[in-house]
């Protein structure tokens, strides 16, 4: 994602010195009832993921919930900034990185179940500057799945918001639409971007109020003064802090900011929407029709699907760097739907100084999510989600 700038550095020494003060304390909780008894006993199924994590890859803080039978639990780790001494809480506000994704699918969603928006109908239709160009030739759901050509990661470093619509005039599709899937910022954030014109609406603002319709009341595009200081700071791999400095359709695909305790909500109600009000009840439920098939893995608006259960060496494989920055063979699902067999939704997320995991599997009502304020490994997150979802596992 895009780099941010620098300010303090701090030792790996004192990175591990706090982790392992936070760990000693967390397990010296008294026990005094089954609810103690159910919070000791994932405490020590998160510690075990969590602690090795924190000691190799020297992660200043992490906050890290969980939903069994509908109840969360919140487990905080460390710092989040070493140089004020400030601890995570289930409220730290953390750069959610391309979790954002999901959040954004939700909003095209919702478009969708309000009639505003069509997924067959090609980019246009909503920005008229793209008629009769390459990537008009794919459908609004080709750019919410990656498939819409070959579009790349990234934007180039240079580019403005003024050139955007340019850039994508311009672009010439590498494959037939809907043949291949290739992760892309540039996509999803056109996906957001498309949206939010289907709506008639500044994109931030429309999120602001799909957040609030959701019960998520601790999460922000904008992060207002009065929120400010509980934003974590991040850490790169110099231990040197940092905080995203947001690049073209940043908002769309990566700019959300937000906490364990909102997003472990953001999990409840995917696995039970129905608690939900119209139209966002459908909103949800539309993120979890599955519309391309690339390897183990299915392609759904914002999140990844697995059949449940899933090996690590599947899940691992499905969140690696080939299906990041390479272009995979994607194939149509003829009839789009829902899974009806029990199936895991994930996606990680990253910025210059942040590593994000999400998971929930709706037939075992179980989720998990990760927030680092470091960038560590996409794989050591995703192995220590599986191993969490498996202890979980009813």
């Amino acid at each position: 994602m895009r780099k941010g700038s620098t300010a303090v550095s701090t030792s790996p020494k004192r990175f591990t010195s706090h982790i392992a003060l936070a760990l000693i304390a967390a397990c010296c909780a008294p026990l005094s009832s089954r609810a103690a008894d159910d919070s000791a006993r994932l405490r020590a199924i998160v510690d075990k993921a969590i602690a090795p994590i924190m000691t190799e890859h020297d992660v200043p803080g992490m906050a890290v919930a969980v939903t069994v039978g509908g109840k969360a639990y919140f487990f905080n780790y460390g710092l989040a900034s070493v140089k004020d001494q400030t601890p995570v809480s289930e409220a730290t506000l953390f750069e959610l990185g391309s979790i954002s994704k999901t959040l954004t699918a939700t909003l095209a969603s919702y478009a969708q179940a309000s009639g505003k928006l069509s997924l067959d109908a090609h980019p246009s239709a909503y920005m008229v500057q793209l008629k009769g160009s390459g990537i008009d030739k794919a459908s609004v759901l080709n750019l919410g799945t990656y498939t819409a050509g070959g579009l790349p990661l990234q934007f180039p470093e240079a580019l403005s918001d003024d050139q955007m619509a340019d850039y994508f005039r311009q672009w010439t599709p590498a494959s037939a639409p809907g043949t291949q899937r290739r992760y892309s910022n540039p996509s999803l954030g056109l996906f957001g971007h498309v949206t939010a014109l289907a709506l008639k609406r500044d994109f931030t603002e429309a999120m602001e109020q799909l957040l609030a319709q959701l019960g998520l009341t601790n999460s922000y595009l904008r992060v207002p003064s009065s929120a400010m200081a509980k934003q974590a700071w991040g850490y790169d791999e110099n231990n040197q802090a940092r905080r995203m400095d947001p690049g073209v359709l940043a908002p769309q695909a990566y700019g959300v900011h937000s906490g364990s305790a909102d997003m472990i909500r953001f999990m409840q109600v995917n696995i039970a929407p129905g608690q939900l009000d119209e139209p966002v009840r459908r909103a949800v439920q539309g993120t979890h029709v599955g519309y391309f098939q690339v390897g183990a893995m299915v392609q759904g608006l914002g999140w990844e699907q697995y059949p449940w259960p899933v090996s690590l060496k599947q899940l691992q494989a499905g969140n690696s760097r080939g299906m990041i920055t390479q272009a995979n063979a994607a194939k149509r699902i003829s009839a789009p739907k829902a899974p009806s067999a029990p199936t895991l939704f994930n996606k990680t997320g990253s910025t210059g100084g942040f590593g994000n995991y999400a998971a929930f599997v709706p037939a075992k009502n179980i989720a998990v999510v990760i927030l680092a304020n470091k960038n560590y490994p996409i794989p050591d997150r995703v192995k220590a989600g599986h191993a969490i979802l498996e202890q979980l596992a009813p």
